[in-house]
Parts: structure tokens; C-alpha cells; sequence
């Protein structure tokens, strides 16, 4: 008889290796396993050696727009200037995949920051585990065979209990 693959089991291995579901670990460890992983840092002490700067600024009149590039000399205002917060975690997001460290962060405790974290982490995660279900696989391991409607609505149920 064959190892039998369950989610439990990649679950498991996971857990070994340090990931976590992203509703079991908390925001500072999603932080901790992102930066790790793709071997960036942040920073909220200014320096020209950035890979990457997140910060705002005010407008002649007044209003505060927040400013995301990897050159500051070069501020492309169609780009790289956001009149609202709220899609800054996409390019604080890609910068991390696209490993510009340090990257400077004005407010590290922002909350597009929190957002990009957690979007880069939920993908991060369900990468490792299909890598770990193939690696599985590999070790001879295999999804239990469904041999009738009665053992699907079964199997369907118990997915949806865990």
C-alpha cells in the first residue's frame, strides 16, 4: 500500500518549515517570513543607498500625496506620485518580490504596508505548499482514491470540517 497525501500532512510539513496559514500567524511573523524570503529590509532612516522609497509629501496647496520610487532624482509624477494610500501596497509589493532593499518606508506601521505583507505572504504560502505536495508526491506519497459518490460527499465533508 502507498503513503497516503492528506492536507493535514502538507499542513504539517509546512508548519516544520515555518509557515503557517495566514489566519494562524500574526502580522510581525507575515512580516518577519516575507522580508526573509525575499531578502529585503525595511527602513525608516533616510539614506540615498535605498532600493526603493515609500514617503509623502505635501502639495503647494496643501494636500498630502504619497511618493513611491526607486529613484528620487528622478520622480516621474504620472508614475510614481498617489493621491490616495490605498494602492500603495501594490507597489510596496512589488518592490519586495522585486527584492529593492532596503526599501525606505516613512511610516513603517502604515497601513499598506500590513496589506502588502499579508498579499505577498498569502501567495508566498500557497506557493510552499504546492511545492510541498509535489515534493510529497516525489516521496511516493498519494491522494487517496475516491471509489464512489458516498466516499466523495465524505471526503467533500471532512475538507470542509478542518
Amino acid at each position: 500500500m502507498s503513503k497516503i497525501l492528506t492536507h493535514e500532512l502538507i499542513e504539517q510539513t509546512l508548519a516544520e518549515q515555518g509557515w503557517l496559514d495566514v489566519n494562524e500567524v500574526d502580522q510581525e511573523d507575515q512580516k518577519k517570513m516575507v522580508l526573509e524570503h525575499y531578502d529585503v529590509e525595511f527602513t525608516d532612516m533616510y539614506n540615498n543607498n535605498c532600493g526603493y522609497y515609500i514617503y509623502t509629501e505635501s502639495t503647494r496647496d496643501g494636500y498630502e500625496v504619497w511618493v513611491a520610487t526607486e529613484d528620487m532624482g528622478n520622480v516621474c509624477i504620472s508614475e510614481d506620485v498617489y493621491y490616495y494610500d490605498s494602492d500603495l501596497h501594490v507597489a510596496l509589493a512589488d518592490a519586495i518580490r522585486d527584492e529593492l532593499s532596503p526599501i525606505y518606508l516613512d511610516n513603517t506601521e502604515a497601513d499598506f504596508v500590513d496589506y502588502a505583507i499579508e498579499e505577498i505572504y498569502e501567495h508566498v504560502y500557497d506557493r510552499k505548499l504546492q511545492e510541498v505536495e509535489s515534493e510529497l508526491e516525489d516521496q511516493g506519497y498519494e491522494w487517496p482514491k475516491i471509489e464512489s459518490e458516498k466516499d466523495f460527499a465524505n471526503e467533500v465533508n471532512n475538507i470542509l470540517d478542518s
